[in-house]
């Protein structure tokens, strides 16, 4: 198996880079918003992040390709970092401090393309997570002082806690009446978002979070760390990793009740 520490390594440069970066315009008065094509916000944080760790890449990875949200994807090979800077922008401009630098890194295999890194670093929250394939998941400060992740162990999902993001894009895939059964067979429901359902899952906090419509940079690194933390990743349609353009995430246990409803 591929040793996955130095890349390991470099994502927490990386990620160190990204959050003092970050952090200095969070809350900022003058701080520069713009309206995407998609309807979507980007700060000037955004692009400053997502310029950083490309320019970093280039000189400790220059053979490797990147894809980021803000700046497209350049290069080609089996190796991609894959960057999203702020995973939950539109909590960042209005200073709410849920949000994230996700950092992945992705390998080509004869299944496709599979993240095998993976950084979430939310300063605001003074969090990170991190996994690589075959070393396990991880929070904590650095790498030299963390806690082993690993997903829960409930089995019924009328005791599951359920996280998501919104009911408007279920509703816009008509899904909705498939999402609102699970909130009612489930013990507990919570709107997060972004993220952080994801690393609740691998902390097992929360047993299942599920999103209809998302990004490769918005999946990546999270799909790695519940991997690695016990937990099963997959598309709504079942097929593992983070390339179906939507995600659920669970202990494993509930993966398939959880995918039938949502399906149904």
């Amino acid at each position: 198996m591929p040793d996955y520490h130095d890349d390991l390594r470099l994502a927490h440069v990386l990620a160190d880079t990204a959050d003092a970066t970050t952090m200095e315009r969070f809350k900022a008065l003058d701080l520069k918003v713009e309206t995407k094509p998609d309807m979507t916000p980007v700060s000037e944080a955004d692009k400053a992040a997502e310029e950083l760790i490309r320019t970093s890449l280039q000189r400790a990875r220059p053979r490797d390709a990147v894809l980021g949200e803000e700046f497209g994807s350049e290069g080609s090979g089996p190796r991609r970092w894959v960057v999203d800077p702020i995973d939950g922008t539109k909590n960042y401009v209005r200073g709410v401090p849920v949000w994230a630098t996700l950092i992945a890194l992705m390998e080509r295999g004869e299944g496709g393309d599979r993240p095998v890194v993976g950084v979430v670093s939310a300063p605001a929250l003074g969090r990170r997570w991190w996994a690589a394939e075959g070393l396990g998941a991880y929070t904590g400060r650095s790498l030299s002082s963390a806690s082993r992740l690993a997903v829960s162990k409930v089995s019924n999902l009328s005791d599951a806690s359920f996280a998501y993001s919104s009911l408007s894009g279920w509703e816009e895939r008509g899904r909705l009446n498939g999402f609102l059964d699970l909130t009612r067979a489930c013990w507990r429901t919570r709107g997060y978002g972004d993220f952080w359902p994801y690393m609740m899952v691998a902390e097992g906090s929360v047993d299942i979070c599920a999103e209809p419509e998302l990004s490769l940079w918005d999946m990546a690194a999270n799909a790695v760390i519940v991997q690695e933390a016990g937990g099963r990743f997959t598309g709504l349609d079942g097929v593992p990793g983070p390339n179906s353009g939507d995600a659920a995430a669970s202990n494993g246990l509930l993966h398939g009740v959880m995918l039938d409803y949502l399906r149904s």
